[in-house]
């Protein structure tokens, strides 16, 4: 059997995405994911997206990042699937429930509330989540936000000038964050801009991150750096994202699609 599959990306952020809500798929391991991720022997991907028939929604969707390892949510990834669905659609995540539709711009995303407690993002002990008390090397002082997976955000001088490819993994297998964390480097540029780079958890870093760019934005918003909407520019393009008073956050981006293929389960062991 030769399972279907697209490969899009969202600025660059890419996936593999097998539709299971019509299609036999195979049952989705960490290993299969992380054997269909690989750039090598593999299709390549930054995450695999799967998605299923959902009671709660009009569709679920399951991430799984490139070492294999379930995520909550992933904001580029829900533009891409929004683009391939081509319609308004609600989308069950292990997150919450989010929205996905067209707009001017690509596809625009509600991603639901923030969430700042500490036991929230979740953090292995109580702190102020607005400025930590904690720090690693330059990199100090940062804010922590959960927009349906955690991230640590750094407001810095110059986001280029930081190694993420040293500190990444170091700050996102710290003790401190029990269900590790996606780490931010940000540097303010105006009151409606913000320049981005993105230490993914369990997938590294990453030419574009939805997610980041949504807890960065608001992180900036609550410190009182930025507006109420900002354009977030990542390696891989710009972001629009919005905090709206409702509390719900909505990022718009463009997504494509790269193309299609088929692929044997055999021949990576399922």
């Amino acid at each position: 059997m030769r399972v279907p599959f697209v490969k899009m990306h969202g600025l660059g952020n890419d996936f593999v995405v097998l539709d299971g809500r019509t299609e036999s798929v195979p049952a989705m391991t960490n290993a299969l994911a992380a054997a269909l991720a690989d750039r090598h022997t593999g299709i390549g991907c930054d995450q695999l997206v799967l998605l299923e028939p959902s009671d709660a929604a009009d569709f679920r969707m399951r991430i799984f990042n490139s070492d294999g390892s379930e995520v909550e949510a992933c904001g580029n990834a829900t533009r891409a699937v929004g683009l391939l669905h081509g319609a308004a659609a609600r989308i069950e995540t292990a997150g919450g429930l989010i929205s996905a539709s067209p707009a001017e711009g690509g596809i625009s995303v509600e991603m639901g509330q923030p969430r700042f407690d500490w036991d929230r993002i979740p953090l292995a002990y109580a702190m102020d989540t607005l400025t930590m008390p904690v720090g690693w090397e330059d990199l100090d002082a940062p804010t922590a936000v959960n927009v349906g997976n955690p991230h640590v955000i750094f407001f810095v001088p110059d986001t280029d000038a930081v190694d993420l490819a040293r500190l990444g993994p170091e700050i996102e297998h710290d003790p401190l964050f029990p269900e590790r964390i996606n780490v931010n480097v940000a540097t303010i540029t105006a009151r409606d801009s913000i320049r981005l780079r993105v230490w993914e958890r369990g997938a590294g870093l990453t030419r574009a991150c939805g997610t980041g760019a949504c807890a960065t934005a608001i992180g900036a918003m609550r410190r009182g750096l930025v507006d109420r909407a900002v354009t977030v520019t990542l390696p891989g393009g710009p972001l629009r994202i919005e905090w709206r008073d409702d509390d719900e956050i909505v990022m718009t981006g463009a997504a494509a699609e790269s193309f299609r293929g088929a692929f044997d389960p055999a021949d990576y062991g399922a």
